[in-house]
């Protein structure tokens, strides 16, 4: 028999579901983000609403244990990268869902020139290519702590760690050539004579 205990959901679901506000922005996070559906970003906008509750109810609460407890949550947002080492309170009440979305192990891949694409660095990171403090890690929801930054890199057991590989290959933009170039502008004097020759021609019928 399988496990008989029922995991709980990491995130709930918007209550109004056609919103077409809300799924044009869904939209537009699932597109530059690359990510996989909306459950994703459901996943995401909990982890924020809980961070903001928290420091909702820390910031009506006093006493030694409320310090303490407000330490541990700063601490641990700033070793997330989600704020700096001398934020306040106030400073998580303003977070975003960039500030979760920007974290994510995909989208670092993807800034640290890592994969082609965001949609790129998904895979790569799924098919366990990379390495985070060591560790193949195969989650690109994976939250990047600030001092793991550094250490994301290829296996040295996959392919793509050679720079080489065509797969890592940045595309790099056409250049026109020197003969394209006086060709395009031998295109355009010969057009502005032309035009210039009808409006002569236009002149002296009138």
């Amino acid at each position: 028999m399988g496990d008989t205990r029922r995991f709980k959901k990491s995130y709930t679901r918007p209550l109004k579901v056609w919103d077409d506000v809300r799924i044009e922005e869904e939209k537009k996070l699932t597109k530059g983000y690359g990510l996989k559906n909306k459950k994703e970003i459901w996943k995401a906008e909990s982890m924020l609403r809980g961070f903001k509750a928290q420091a909702k109810k820390l910031i009506a609460t006093r006493g030694k244990q409320a310090e303490k407890e407000k330490q541990q949550l700063l601490t641990k947002l700033a070793s997330l990268g989600l704020t700096t080492q001398n934020a306040d309170l106030d400073t998580v009440l303003g977070l975003t869902m960039s500030n979760i979305l920007d974290r994510r192990l995909q989208t670092i891949v993807n800034n640290k020139k890592l994969a082609r694409s965001i949609t790129q660095a998904r895979q790569f990171i799924v098919h366990e290519h990379i390495l985070v403090g060591g560790k193949k890690v195969s989650v690109p929801s994976y939250l990047v702590r600030k001092n793991e930054e550094d250490t994301i890199v290829f296996s040295q057991a996959s392919k793509l760690s050679s720079d080489m590989h065509p797969e890592r290959v940045q595309k790099q933009a056409a250049t026109p050539t020197d003969t394209e170039v006086v060709a395009e502008t031998k295109a355009e004097k010969e057009a502005e004579a032309a035009e210039t020759e009808v409006k002569v021609e236009t002149k002296a019928e009138a």
